[in-house]
C-alpha cells in the first residue's frame, strides 16, 4: 500500500479496493495498530488506535481533506496517490 505520509511515528497510506468499499478512507498504523478513518467525517471505520493518536491523525486529516479526497480520485483511477505533508510540518 502507498505511504502518503508520516508523522510523530504514524504513517498514513491509502488504497482502493474495487468495488469492496463505497465510503473514501484512509489508513494510519502506529505501533503495531492499525485503523482506517472516514476522510468526509474523520471518524475510525475500523480498527483501534490510542486516544491522542486517534485526535492527532483527525485533526490532521480534516486540515488535509482536499488532498485526500484528490488522492482518493487517484486510486480508484489506478493512480499513485501524491506525499501530503505530515502534522509535523504543518
Amino acid at each position: 500500500m502507498p505511504s502518503i505520509s508520516d508523522f510523530f511515528g504514524i504513517t498514513i497510506y491509502m488504497y482502493y479496493a474495487h468495488g469492496r468499499h463505497s465510503a473514501r478512507y484512509f489508513h494510519a498504523r502506529y505501533q503495531g495498530g492499525d485503523a482506517s478513518f472516514s476522510i468526509d467525517s474523520g471518524e475510525i471505520l475500523a480498527g483501534n488506535l490510542p486516544p491522542k493518536v486517534t485526535k492527532l491523525i483527525q485533526e490532521w486529516a480534516s486540515r488535509h481533506k482536499n488532498e485526500l479526497i484528490e488522492n482518493w480520485s487517484r486510486v480508484s483511477r489506478n493512480e499513485i496517490p501524491k506525499y501530503i505533508q505530515g502534522a509535523d510540518n504543518d
